[in-house]
């Protein structure tokens, strides 16, 4: 997860808590993300969600797919649609690797955390991750299950 410097234009706006469940996540990135004025208005309201998106390399460029943001009454001719593909800008060099890694099976570019930076940039956290299979989310539930069991008896005893 992204950590909270102290500036005050440091903001969560959106967070992909399930992504930690469903994947094994390998690496993450930092990532600039094109956006409209209406767009930036209603995520400083906090109305959109990363938890069904997905990034993709295509045509030698990155995109989030199917992210919400969701559109401003007040906007008029000026708004945007809410499901729209977003470019996300990063360094060639990254790009190379980020089609590198998802060339390998099962591999996939997942948003973690979607946050204003310190300098009021709207910025987008990816990480790389291999789907769980049925068996490992049964076991990190267990993991963290026993971790709440044991926090408990450790403050009880």
């Amino acid at each position: 997860m992204a950590k909270e410097p102290e500036n005050k234009n440091y903001k969560v706006v959106a967070e992909n808590r399930r992504a930690r469940f469903d994947y094994f996540i390998e690496s993450d990135l930092e990532v600039g993300i094109v956006l409209t004025g209406s767009e930036v208005k209603s995520l400083r309201t906090g109305q959109t969600n990363i938890a069904e998106s997905y990034a993709n390399v295509e045509g030698g460029e990155l995109w989030l797919i199917n992210g919400y943001i969701s559109a401003l009454t007040n906007a008029g001719v000026f708004g945007h649609d809410e499901r729209r593909r977003r470019k996300l800008l990063v360094s060639k060099r990254e790009l190379s690797r980020l089609w590198q890694a998802i060339g390998r099976e099962g591999m996939t570019l997942v948003p973690l955390v979607m946050y204003f930076n310190d300098r009021g940039k709207v910025k987008l956290k990816i990480g790389v991750a291999k789907g769980k299979k049925v068996a490992d989310k049964r076991e990190t539930s267990a993991k963290r299950d026993w971790g709440r069991q044991k926090q408990r008896l450790l403050k009880q005893g």
